[in-house]
């Protein structure tokens, strides 16, 4: 389907005697964002470590872009724009908050290894990431040690890092995990700001989060997909209200 930016086929990935994913077909649309929800041991962290190529998986296909990436490296998975923050963004505690987008930059522009280059020819990098701070809200924390963040901050600083390599795929690890309220809110506005023109898949406990900004919603148990569709229709299912909805894993 030509609106179906990332696809899976009888995804499968078997620990010794133990199957964590079991036959998965997921199909992600294009510019939408995709959550995956289930308790802990559904499988959320397993697929996402099989599409990043953290896992190979014991069997099945995954299709990215119509391309089967199935037994491609995590390397080649990134520069193909599939990028998982929070997992592989680039952050320096003892480094600025701008200095560490710049970093991403040099990332992005294959000119990470140059660290002969001047402070002045690195200057040059300036516009675009005080543009990308402005985006995520982190103007004002351009000068700060990122270690002097909140925690809140942090995960938008990690946004941002992951944002200066521009990827047309993002897949979001528990954004909001431990998070205050008004620091949820803003990841969720965040998310919701940065998805225009790209695809999201994200694994997200806070249901008020997922009902907020989530296209779309896979709910897995046991490996397998219990339920498929929208908020409203995921929450309208018996076996989800019973099983997650209704049962303290929001």
């Amino acid at each position: 389907m030509a609106e179906v930016a990332l696809e899976t086929r009888g995804l499968t990935k078997s620990f010794g005697g133990f199957t964590a994913v079991k036959g998965l077909d997921l199909a992600v649309r294009r510019h939408t964002i995709h959550a995956l929800i289930g308790p802990n041991g559904a499988g959320k962290t397993t697929v996402f470590n099989l599409l990043t190529k953290f896992h190979q998986p014991t069997g099945g296909t995954i299709l990215y872009e119509g391309a089967d990436i199935t037994r491609e490296d995590s390397a080649r998975i990134a520069r193909r724009g599939l990028v998982r923050s929070f997992q592989i963004s680039a952050t320096f505690p003892h480094m600025s908050v701008l200095d560490n987008v710049r970093v991403a930059l040099q990332r992005r522009l294959g000119t990470q290894y140059h660290f002969w280059r001047s402070a002045k020819s690195l200057g040059a990098l300036d516009g675009e990431a005080l543009r990308l701070l402005a985006d995520v809200g982190l103007s004002d924390a351009a000068r700060i040690n990122a270690a002097d963040l909140s925690y809140g901050r942090k995960r938008t600083l990690e946004i941002a890092t992951t944002l200066a390599l521009d990827p047309p795929f993002l897949l979001l690890d528990e954004p909001t995990q431990g998070m205050a309220i008004d620091d949820v809110d803003r990841i969720k506005r965040l998310i919701k700001r940065i998805a225009e023109g790209r695809t999201v898949l994200m694994v997200e406990h806070n249901m008020k989060v997922v009902a907020d900004i989530c296209d779309r919603i896979t709910v897995l148990q046991r490996g397998e997909i219990l339920a498929e569709g929208s908020y409203a229709e995921v929450s309208a299912d018996p076996r989800v209200k019973a099983a997650y909805l209704g049962g303290g894993h929001g």
